[in-house]
């Protein structure tokens, strides 16, 4: 319990910036936290350490800064190519936000995530008739890019969560796509 506690204690003093309300990454050369807002910030959520004072500032933060069309943003950082930044998404990102914030009772963001990620991935389907590793968080034709390989088609982590939003979800659009189909409500 006490190095748990210590842990915790460490964590706060890195990595919380009470002025932004969210957790940074720490930068070990320079002693300092760092200026990119990631979606990392949402991780003391998604394992119930964070105060729910800190998770209500989290959450304010992620609406502002990193909400895109298509989800979660994963970094601030765009343009860059890198496949972890702005515009692409990834889907265990996703599952660590809506979990996290859903454990401290900020349903209505956690819902809104969930309902963007599953529109956009149900829009690839329906043209492509498959799930990828990454996606581009804007209505586009493009696929996610950057990294040292091509797009990943059917990826696990996005057939997972895919699912289990889907699951918590029913009555999403994505749950009318079938075979590259989606039906229209009945």
């Amino acid at each position: 319990a006490r190095r748990a506690e210590n842990r915790l204690a460490a964590i706060d003093h890195y990595l919380w910036n009470p002025r932004a309300g969210a957790y940074f990454d720490y930068d070990w050369r320079r002693g300092r936290q760092r200026d990119n807002l990631t979606a990392a910030t949402l991780a003391p959520l998604f394992v119930r350490m964070a105060s729910a004072a800190q998770a209500a500032a989290v959450a304010t933060t992620v609406r502002a800064r990193l909400l895109a069309p298509g989800g979660l943003a994963t970094t601030e950082i765009s343009g860059s190519g890198e496949q972890w930044d702005r515009p692409n998404g990834w889907a265990p990102l996703q599952w660590i936000a809506i979990r996290g914030l859903q454990h401290y009772g900020h349903d209505a963001l956690a819902l809104d995530i969930e309902e963007r990620w599953l529109t956009i991935v149900s829009h690839l389907f329906e043209r492509e008739n498959k799930l990828v590793e990454k996606y581009v968080l804007r209505p586009c034709t493009e696929h996610a890019g950057g990294g040292e390989y091509p797009l990943q088609d059917g990826f696990g982590w996005t057939n997972g969560v895919t699912r289990k939003l889907m699951q918590q979800d029913p009555s999403h659009q994505a749950n009318r796509c079938r075979a590259g189909h989606c039906r229209p409500p009945a």
